[in-house]
């Protein structure tokens, strides 16, 4: 099958450090290309992939050069013309062109954006089908106007729960996302410290992370990003309390850099507030051998098998408990759970699955 995969343009495939959705892109091209299809991928300069790769931007947002990032938006005189950075915006909309066109013009079977809302207006004017995954894009209320203008066209959600926040949709499958199981080895033998991995905002609740790991008496070893517009949170709930001893910022580590961590974790503390639609972090953790302790929102339920790869919780009393019962927990079984649910090659076999479904009902 002839399939252009359109990836987002925050960071190059494979992310080298953050990029979740990159990431999950470059995980699905790789598999589908080692099942025989035939894929093109659209993505920014700097990607590497064993499919054919179609760059449309030199560079990706995030490793754009700094002086040009940075310069500032002010008149020219010499050139007559507004000079400034490079503006996200229309070269995410040449991104989506250049892939359209090239649909348009017959030379795939079906389309996959990983885009947000910005490729479902093209979806009406090619000739073959636009799946998009969604990744929790419905979160945003102020999208919904353009997702149920085209709310007919296929979305493929990435956990059951991730349909709650606009079920009008059409959805035609659940495909949850999947990690390269040998990027994270399992580890039999764990220390005593618990983990908290992901962006150090509000809704990912790190300054619960915090309150359970001192209530429990544990070490608490913290690794993400800390969003500009998340910086008074960190200032104010969370780094008063990172001392270096119980409680460590490692900083915004890649997969790689955080595979050791999650190995030899006791736990990793996933205490959300939010219906996040998945969680990489979860079945990262669980491939390492590592049990989670989650609150009740969003895919966890799904993605945790409670009391074989972690703990479900609604309080952080709940939360400090379960931390004394971490040990009782297999390694092998958290290893299980992510080999059988969460491989990159199910996520591939899935998504397989829908494109010959809509391909042949054409």
């Amino acid at each position: 099958m002839r399939i252009a995969m359109l990836a987002p343009i925050s960071w190059p495939l494979p992310p080298s450090g953050y990029g979740p959705w990159e990431q999950v892109a470059y995980n699905l091209t790789e598999e589908l290309v080692k099942l025989g299809h035939d894929v093109t991928l659209f993505a920014a300069g700097g990607t590497k992939s064993s499919a054919k790769v179609v760059t449309t931007s030199q560079h990706a947002f995030s490793t754009w050069p700094e002086p040009e990032r940075s310069r500032k938006r002010e008149y020219d005189p010499t050139t007559g013309l507004l000079e400034g950075p490079p503006d996200p915006r229309a070269l995410e909309q040449l991104h989506i062109a250049v892939c359209m066109e090239r649909a348009a013009g017959g030379e795939f079977d079906v389309v996959h954006s990983h885009l947000h809302i910005h490729a479902l207006v093209f979806g009406r004017l090619i000739n073959c089908p636009l799946v998009t995954t969604l990744h929790g894009a419905t979160w945003v209320r102020a999208a919904h106007p353009v997702f149920t203008t085209y709310k007919d066209l296929p979305f493929v959600s990435i956990s059951n729960a991730e349909r709650q926040m606009l079920p009008e949709l059409n959805y035609v499958a659940t495909v949850y996302n999947g990690i390269c199981l040998e990027d994270f080895p399992i580890e039999l033998q764990k220390d005593d410290f618990l983990l908290f991995a992901g962006r150090l905002s509000p809704e990912k609740g790190p300054d619960l992370a915090v309150e359970i790991a001192r209530r429990s008496g544990r070490r608490l070893l913290m690794a993400g990003m800390i969003e500009p517009q998340y910086r008074d949170f960190y200032d104010e709930k969370v780094k008063p309390h990172v001392d270096g001893r119980q409680v460590e910022y490692l900083g915004l580590l890649s997969q790689k850099e955080l595979a050791p961590f999650y190995r030899k974790a006791a736990g990793v503390l996933f205490p959300i507030n939010w219906c996040e639609p998945f969680g990489l972090v979860a079945v990262e953790a669980q491939a390492s051998g590592t049990p989670l302790i989650a609150t009740r929102f969003g895919a966890l339920p799904e993605i945790i098998v409670e009391g074989e790869t972690g703990f479900v919780v609604d309080s952080i009393d709940e939360a400090v408990k379960a931390t004394e019962k971490l040990g009782s927990l297999s390694p092998a079984a958290c290893r299980a759970n992510a080999e059988t649910r969460f491989s990159a090659t199910a996520m591939a076999k899935g998504y397989d699955t829908v494109y010959t479904s809509l391909t042949q009902s054409l």
